[in-house]
């Protein structure tokens, strides 16, 4: 055996030893698959696609051998949240109720990226029914189990609950799942693992099936900053890399004292100053102040709704109103029907003053990178969520609280583990730029990275 099925084995390393021929591509995938057979938790993976990862990993050998890597990546194992479509598959986006689609014709535009980058697929991995939900659970194809609590039963995060849990259980090295409210960020954060949430645009989303068309982002789970930022750059056809880490002294960091920092846990709080603290003793120049944007997002929610809900509402409103909603997650479907009471009057408002509150934060900030707790708590049991529908909103709407004031504003993000609290249950810190700013937010998370984790 390789020992290479750990959550040390970054893909960085994975993709420098297959350059190098220290380990084969397809024993990488065949200790990768055995890896994922055994695995006790089952709930991770919809589908384990094996056949497809020993034909790419038997392609990777051949080029790998001949010196031809078609990126740092060629070879390395990646797992993909599934509402991409598969060539051949029915995308299940975690729910029942498409079980009777038409199989996708081609592959997504992101996983026909990944072929050309050389990325070997594993499987597709489970996630909240049509991406609603910050928490994670599916009565459908079971709630993943967080890897970070061996005793009991926890929120693996969500949407992207496989994606965060497969990474953190040592898996895969790299997952791709999507964020339109926290959806890669609020998993990175519960399972102790890095998350990277792109700006609308930044990749291809035809293939995706949508929640919000407006909001829907995507982007890579890793072990690491870097093993993100190689993901970016394969994904996205370039090489090399455009971030590079800069001296610590360079970063500017703004941290906002409005909504962010309310209600979080003594230890999230304390893992957030400790991370800045250790920051700025290496030189980074650390600003705090008031963000009237962020409250004004929150007033405009509570007067106008939300809109996520009613984009939301467009793509399943005659599911909704149906016999699917009886199949399908009675959470997810209270949710959706929130809307339903939204105005056409409702949704001009919202975005005439979304732009306009853009443009306001865009100021604010300017080039510096914002930084807050990505979540507020840590990974929550989530037997008290399954029991109680009220205790399950409530919740998920304090999850997603940080990270969806980034989706309305179109900002890019990077969550980073921060530490943990007493029980061993990590937390994290985001760092977020404006919109199109994604080289700059993932160097600075490279700078930062070795700061905001505390030493082991």
């Amino acid at each position: 055996m390789l020992a290479i099925s750990t959550p040390t084995a970054t893909a960085a390393r994975l993709g420098a030893d297959l350059r190098t021929g220290k380990i084969d591509a397809c024993d990488l995938i065949e200790e990768t698959l055995a890896a994922i057979a055994a695995y006790p938790d089952k709930a991770i993976f919809t589908e384990v696609t094996a056949e497809r990862a020993r034909r790419e990993a038997l392609a990777a050998r051949a080029r790998l051998k001949a010196g031809r890597a078609l990126s740092p990546l060629d070879g390395v194992p990646c797992a993909w949240k599934d509402l991409f479509d598969v060539e051949g598959r029915v995308t299940t986006a975690g729910s029942r109720v498409l079980a009777g689609d038409s199989p996708a014709k081609e592959d997504a535009a992101l996983i026909k990226a990944s072929g050309r980058a050389g990325l070997v697929m594993v499987g597709l991995v489970n996630m909240t029914e049509f991406a609603y939900s910050g928490i994670g659970l599916n009565p459908h194809f079971g709630t993943p189990l967080n890897p970070r609590d061996p005793n009991i039963a926890r929120s693996p995060g969500g949407s992207s609950s496989g994606s965060g849990a497969v990474v953190a259980a040592g898996l895969t090295p790299l997952a791709i799942g999507t964020d339109t409210g926290g959806s890669v960020r609020v998993p990175a954060s519960f399972n102790g693992v890095v998350g990277y949430k792109s700006s609308t645009g930044h990749f291809p989303m035809e293939g995706v099936f949508p929640l919000s068309r407006t909001l829907d982002t995507l982007g890579p789970l890793a072990n690491t900053v870097e093993d993100c930022v190689l993901a970016d750059a394969a994904l996205r056809g370039e090489e090399p890399a455009k971030a590079h880490a800069a001296p610590i002294r360079e970063l500017k960091i703004f941290v906002p004292e409005t909504i962010v920092l309310e209600g979080c846990q003594e230890a999230v709080l304390a893992n957030f100053e400790a991370a800045l603290s250790r920051l700025a003793a290496q030189g980074a120049k650390i600003e705090r102040g008031p963000m009237p944007e962020l409250a004004a997002i929150r007033e405009l929610t509570a007067s106008h709704g939300n809109l996520l809900g009613l984009e939301a509402l467009h793509v399943h409103k005659a599911r909704i109103n149906g016999p699917d909603a009886e199949r399908m997650d009675r959470r997810v479907v209270a949710r959706i029907r929130l809307a339903e009471s939204m105005t056409a009057l409702d949704l001009v408002k919202i975005l005439e003053t979304r732009k306009r509150l853009i443009a306001e934060a865009n100021a604010r900030i300017g080039e510096r990178i914002v930084a807050f707790p990505t979540t507020p708590h840590v990974a929550m049991p989530t037997a008290p969520l399954e029991a109680d529908d009220a205790v399950f909103f409530q919740e998920n709407l304090k999850t997603l609280r940080n990270t969806s004031l980034g989706n309305f504003l179109d900002w890019c993000g990077v969550a980073i583990p921060s530490g943990f609290d007493a029980e061993g249950m990590p937390t994290s810190l985001l760092l977020s730029a404006t919109h199109g700013r994604d080289m700059g937010v993932l160097s600075a998370a490279l700078s930062a990275e070795p700061f905001i984790r505390p030493a082991a």
